[in-house]
């Protein structure tokens, strides 16, 4: 089942080409999963219009910035744990589930009674939309934790799946609720709930099957409030810097939709799509490189820096690409979006710069995290909350963009001079790949698309 990911191998070619397989397909998989967002996108635009886009965008975002809120780290407390000691799996599971049992109850309570107690947080969105969409939340924290523990276990296959099995509910209940019901907003925010809370259940048992399977003797099914205290301690440090993250980039597009209302907030929702579907490639290789990195220990950042220069290259190409492909935007979803590619030409220096941090402070993450990374996020979150809301009220959508774009280029240098005083790497070494390098990537690409047209 375990594929070595997390085995801890010295890095030879044949490890190297394996990882480069799993971020291949792993691609290929968000990459699938981003389609099916943008698709289901398009048709509630077409559907329900700018307006309707926005308030489901403001929905969306709301259950996911409390389910960060609520997730204390545990998630990359897993990795962490796991890829370091693989007997930490049954006490790490069970703590983990349990955990986001209870707080995800207590966090959904709140942000139904906020919609109920303060309306006017969420614009022109009825309470009762945001109530239905609450009750997810502790079952999209559940399936965040069970994910986070198939990574842990090299299990990257069983990741995948499980990941495009959920995401593609996004898409089905778009045609199913307005397609072929031709229901409005109601149907479809209850659809994606139910479809939340059934994969939340079936994650629970894919867990507690796995885990059993991997101990010899009996589990016990009790928590392990040491090992739980443990998973804390770790879990919030990181915490603090992931929260921020989910803030920084979430939390404009419930300002946008605050000051300029849900028709201007839709389509901002539309570049910040396409903002997050460029990030997906480093997130991937940030996702992968973590628990390697964790099961290395490479004070000298060696394999880090290896694969952030690759992805520094690759990621020019990609933002390059998306500058001409950002003008056809308008044509997918609407004469309302005319002002999406100023918007993500905004985004995108800073998506680049995000982009290849995200790589980067995986060295400090599987090192046990030092408290300046959390600081500089908290410092850089709210320099972005000052530039967005001085920002938005005067230039609306744009001016969140900008403020975005400031905000990763400041935390994206902080990372990069904090790496190189820890590790004493140049900056050459760590963002620019040799011509060597550079030719053999373009090999490998070859190679691929060799094989990919044999077959």
């Amino acid at each position: 089942m375990s594929d070595g990911l997390i085995a801890g191998e010295t890095p030879t070619p044949v490890v190297r080409r394996r990882f480069a397989v799993q971020i291949g397909w792993t691609l290929a998989v968000r990459l699938l999963m981003t389609a099916n967002s943008v698709i289901a996108g398009v048709i509630v635009a077409r559907w329900l219009g700018a307006d309707g886009l926005g308030q489901l965008g403001v929905i969306n975002v709301s259950v996911a910035m409390v389910v960060q809120l609520g997730s204390a780290g545990l998630p990359s407390a897993n990795t962490y744990f796991i890829a370091k000691d693989k007997s930490y799996i049954f006490a790490v599971a069970l703590n983990s589930l349990l955990f986001a049992l209870v707080v995800g109850s207590i966090l959904a309570f709140g942000l139904a009674m906020a919609a109920r107690w303060q309306p006017e947080w969420f614009g022109n969105i009825s309470p009762e939309l945001v109530k239905i969409a609450a009750i997810s939340i502790p079952f999209q924290l559940i399936t965040l934790i069970g994910l986070n523990i198939f990574l842990a276990l090299g299990d990257v296959r069983r990741f995948n799946l499980f990941d495009l099995s959920g995401q593609a509910f996004v898409l089905i209940n778009a045609v199913v609720a307005l397609m072929i019901l031709n229901s409005g907003l109601l149907a479809l925010v209850t659809l994606n709930t139910v479809a939340a809370v059934a994969i939340g259940l079936l994650m629970v048992m894919l867990v507690a099957v796995y885990a059993g399977k991997m101990k010899r003797e009996a589990p016990r099914w009790r928590p392990d409030f040491k090992v739980l205290r443990q998973m804390i301690l770790y879990g919030m440090k990181f915490h603090i810097s992931i929260l921020a993250g989910a803030v920084m980039f979430r939390a404009d597009l419930l300002v946008v939709n605050h000051f300029r209302g849900a028709s201007e907030a839709g389509v901002y929702s539309v570049a910040t799509q396409v903002a997050m579907m460029l990030m997906l490639l480093p997130g991937v290789i940030a996702t992968l490189l973590f628990p390697r990195a964790t099961a290395e220990q490479d004070e000298r950042g060696e394999t880090t820096c290896t694969v952030t220069r690759h992805t520094s290259f690759v990621m020019l190409l990609i933002c390059l690409a998306a500058v001409p492909l950002s003008f056809v935007l308008p044509i997918l979803y609407g004469p309302a979006f005319f002002d999406v590619p100023i918007q993500v030409l905004i985004l995108l220096p800073g998506v680049y710069l995000i982009g290849v941090q995200s790589v980067l402070v995986q060295h400090f993450n599987a090192m046990g995290l030092p408290r300046a990374i959390p600081l500089f996020w908290i410092t850089t979150l709210a320099i972005n909350l000052l530039l967005v809301f001085a920002l938005v009220p005067r230039f609306g959508a744009r001016g969140a963009a900008m403020g975005s774009t400031v905000s990763y280029l400041l935390i994206f240098a902080l990372v990069l001079f904090y790496f190189r005083r820890s590790t004493g790497q140049k900056l050459s070494t760590i963002l620019i790949m040799s011509w060597r390098e550079v030719g053999a990537l373009f090999r490998l690409g070859s190679q691929r698309a060799n094989v990919g047209t044999a077959r």
